[in-house]
């Protein structure tokens, strides 16, 4: 089969290593199955998208909404790639799944509103599916209800346009959704496990997402999480397009 291919955005060695084990782990991928690019390092260049079964998009410290005169020039260069990118992948209904930022990037593309009005601490929260995500193929076998990890300054606030919403949270209304048949985003992070979660609150510990002061605190709480079905979701989206 072709591969697949994970465009990250995280300068952190660290955290850009253990979110592509966490993409592996959860999709049952093999390394050589899935090519990992990071995105923030060089540019993208030239990428043919036939060569890949689909494309996923992970989370980083990038926000849509930054105001442009904030945004580094990495980030300018990151967010231009990604609309370029996205302009094909749209057009041509290719498989998409972007985790996080990814629900920023393609909200932004497709007309919708990401703001701060809906962000979330770093958590685990109850995810409830839609009558439409119920019945989506990607979803198949999901329970209505389900606890998945967050942690987002930004969130889409108005849905866009093209998109079918598939899930909700009770803080956050907009936790996934599709674009035509085979372009999905979420808001929560489908790659995650609880050492996950802990080593990017290590990492992230003062990236503005929760004050330094209160890591241990943070990790008592999320440390009993019981968080298992979301993987699920990035492991029927590869089986679906391989």
């Amino acid at each position: 089969m072709r591969p697949f291919l994970l465009l990250a955005s995280r300068a952190e060695d660290e955290a850009a290593q253990d979110e592509y084990a966490a993409f592996l782990r959860a999709t049952g991928l093999a390394p050589e199955q899935l090519r990992h690019v990071r995105m923030e390092a060089a540019p993208l260049g030239d990428l043919r998208l036939d060569d890949y079964s689909g494309v996923l998009l992970g989370g980083g410290p990038f926000n849509s909404s930054d105001p442009p005169q904030t945004k580094s020039a990495v980030q300018h260069r990151v967010e231009a790639e990604l609309r370029t990118l996205l302009d094909e992948v749209v057009d041509r209904d290719l498989p998409f799944f972007g985790a996080c930022y990814g629900i920023g990037t393609l909200g932004v593309h497709q007309g919708g509103v990401v703001d701060r009005v809906f962000g979330e601490p770093i958590s685990a929260v109850p995810v409830t599916l839609t009558a439409e995500g119920l019945a989506d193929p990607v979803l198949a076998g999901m329970p209505e209800r389900f606890d998945a990890f967050v942690g987002h300054k930004e969130a889409c606030r108005v849905l866009p346009p093209s998109a079918v919403l598939l899930a909700s949270s009770p803080a956050c209304p907009v936790q996934m959704f599709r674009v035509r048949r085979n372009v999905y985003a979420t808001q929560f992070h489908p790659e995650l496990d609880v050492a996950g979660i802990l080593t990017r609150v290590r990492v992230y510990q003062h990236a503005g997402y929760f004050p330094p002061e209160e890591l241990d605190t943070l990790v008592e709480r999320l440390s009993p999480a019981v968080v298992t079905e979301p993987a699920r979701m990035l492991a029927a989206f590869v089986a679906r397009y391989a």
